[in-house]
């Protein structure tokens, strides 16, 4: 147990939320290993290995601890993590809490109950910035495993990879947070009211797994997204993107990069004047999520299944199958587009992607928020 005495409590403060400009440039800076921490004008330093394994070890041991409470569902527990009499502090453990209602509720409008959450933690670089405090640059990789209601013996496996910001004090060999910044595959459904999930899990738990007969293209499409789905990937396949592409994240985001390459690296489409990669760019059906979908759709190259909210088409969801996509909308825009490349043990469709790096997830894990209109796309092999 970590013990931390708290002699502050503050009311409840508003979480300031960062513009889409400084959350992109900070994802991209810790992508490369590259920022900067300001104190005394020096820049984080490299580690060799025997410190970096320190550091990596410890990290590894808070967030085990953090998924520990996440999973039970402790709050006070999670509070001992985090350095809450300051405010960078404080809101990094609100943050963690609104997530962990997150989970409980999306878990139960799904049936499932999360097994266990592991986090793999890559150290890139770290720096004292003053007696006792780190600056750490970081790759996560978390592990959830999760299993239904009415197969508990059946264990279903998710990735998802981040990257961090993180400034930790280290207090009897363990840390304790004073500030995270991460890019959260949960943000957009933090603010989730609880939905009416009765029929919803009745539905899914009536649900029997599908048997795939796959195209060989198909199979070529699964390959290539889950060896590169950078942070998420196994471990063997460098936790990196494919470095023949530009990664887009720095100017916009790269999901639409990612699922293009995925159609095209499958061997069954091929570049035209439209959709394109050359030279180091792509053009706008390529990169764009908006217009990726709509390049799709009106070329022929696929087919619209259904849209609109959750409730409106989780059933036609079922009708996904690998190499397929879904396009989400926000503000009557598409924002982002995520490809199949698998279904769970009661046929759910699971999406790879990047922003934020994910391997077989839930379709709409992290995207519940019912401002939130889904397209389903068929992708014709």
């Amino acid at each position: 147990m970590i013990k931390l005495n708290i002699k502050n409590k503050y009311a409840k403060i508003i979480i300031i939320s960062l513009s889409l400009t400084i959350a992109i440039g900070l994802y991209s800076y810790i992508k490369e290993g590259e920022l900067i921490i300001k104190s005394n004008s020096t820049e984080v330093s490299k580690i060799e290995d025997g410190e970096n394994n320190k550091y990596k070890l410890l990290l590894e041991e808070l967030f085990d601890h953090r998924n520990k409470a996440i999973l039970d569902k402790n709050e006070e527990g999670l509070k001992e993590l985090y350095e809450v009499d300051k405010k960078f502090g404080l809101w990094a453990w609100e943050h963690e809490v609104k997530k962990m209602k997150y989970l409980e509720n999306w878990s139960s409008k799904q049936g499932v109950k999360f097994n266990d959450i592991k986090a793999k933690v890559k150290i890139k670089k770290v720096k004292e910035k003053e007696e006792g405090l780190y600056g750490i640059i970081c790759t996560v990789s978390t592990e959830y495993k999760y299993s239904y209601d009415k197969e508990p013996d059946i264990i279903n496996m998710c990735r998802i990879g981040t990257y961090h910001y993180i400034n930790v004090k280290i207090i009897d060999d363990q840390y304790i947070i004073t500030k995270e910044w991460y890019t959260d595959p949960f943000a957009d459904s933090l603010n989730l009211d609880n939905i009416k999930s009765e029929d919803i899990k009745n539905y899914i738990s009536m649900q029997k797994p599908t048997i795939l007969d796959l195209k060989q293209e198909q199979i070529k499409a699964i390959e290539y997204a889950h060896k590169y789905c950078g942070a998420a990937a196994d471990e063997e396949n460098g936790l990196k993107f494919n470095s023949n592409y530009r990664d887009y994240n720095p100017e916009g985001g790269d999901c639409a990069n990612f699922a293009s390459q995925i159609m095209f690296e499958s061997g069954r489409f091929k570049k035209n004047d439209t959709w394109n990669y050359a030279d180091g760019a792509g053009t706008k059906a390529w990169v764009n999520a908006q217009a990726f979908k709509n390049y799709i759709v009106y070329s022929g190259r696929g087919s619209l299944i259904a849209k609109g909210s959750y409730e409106d088409i989780y059933k036609e969801a079922y009708n996904l199958r690998p190499g397929d996509f879904v396009a989400y909308e926000k503000g009557g825009r598409i924002t982002h587009v995520s490809t199949v490349t698998g279904l769970d043990s009661k046929g759910y469709p699971l999406v790879t992607c990047h922003n934020t790096d994910r391997l077989l997830v839930p379709w709409d894990l992290g995207w519940s928020d019912k401002a939130i209109r889904f397209h389903l796309i068929k992708v014709h092999y």
